[in-house]
């Protein structure tokens, strides 16, 4: 097994303070900026590179964190990308960090449980240790998920990891989308219908870990939208 060092800084493409289009409850979702992956149809080209972003330190992140506990009532918090285990040194830094502050931890990841638990990195196997609720597998653009909420594409597999979480009618409702908008840009989280995109104008399908379009690691300034 190949061991990590502990990372204090990472380099984050997004930040949204509170959502609840990225898992159950209240949520703080951190998009980590670079992907191993090339998922056909990923919404996140812009996350892809190993460059860009924004580099954040643990302390910071964990400060923004509190801050929207205390002032939005976040349950947890939800790590996507890019590919949050490509960060698994920083992420579960992060990740004990706020178990220790008695909020959860979902993770959205293009690899299979499978294929992290095989994994011969140290990380990926501390990072599940830290994981409440992991959803699985590859973002698959002509599978889209319409179904379960918080899912992008059918043959994505939804983990309990923990006894945090289970398999409620939570799971089961219509998708819940987030549109907001900075600086002339528009961001979307969450899993827009082919319905939405044409009332919009087209706005693209979300992937591939539950993603977001958009750039840089920013807060959660303008308005959101209902789900479907």
């Amino acid at each position: 097994m190949i061991h990590f060092s502990h990372q204090r800084t990472a380099q984050l493409a997004q930040v949204v303070e509170c959502t609840q289009s990225e898992g159950p409850g209240r949520r703080f979702a951190i998009w980590f900026q670079g992907c191993t992956l090339r998922c056909p149809g990923c919404c996140n080209q812009e996350m892809l590179p190993f460059s860009g972003g924004t580099r954040m330190s643990l302390d910071t992140l964990l400060a923004r964190i509190e801050k929207a506990h205390r002032e939005q009532q976040i349950e947890g918090i939800t790590l996507l990308g890019g590919e949050p285990f490509a960060h698994a040194a920083f992420a579960t830094e992060l990740a004990i960090q706020v178990q220790r502050r008695g909020l959860s931890v979902m993770a959205f990841t293009g690899y299979t449980l499978d294929q992290l638990q095989t994994s011969m990195l140290e990380a990926a196997s501390e990072l599940l240790k830290r994981v409440d609720v992991l959803v699985d597998g590859p973002y698959r653009a002509h599978e889209p998920e319409s179904r379960r909420r918080w899912i992008g594409s059918t043959n994505q597999r939804v983990h309990f990891l923990s006894d945090r979480y289970g398999d409620t009618g939570e799971w089961r409702k219509a998708n819940t989308v987030e549109i907001r908008m900075q600086d002339g840009e528009i961001f979307v989280s969450g899993f827009p219908t082919s319905g939405m995109q044409k009332a919009f104008g087209g706005l693209p399908q979300c992937g591939p870990a539950g993603g977001s379009t958009g750039g840089a690691a920013s807060g959660d300034e303008a308005a959101a939208g209902a789900g479907p």
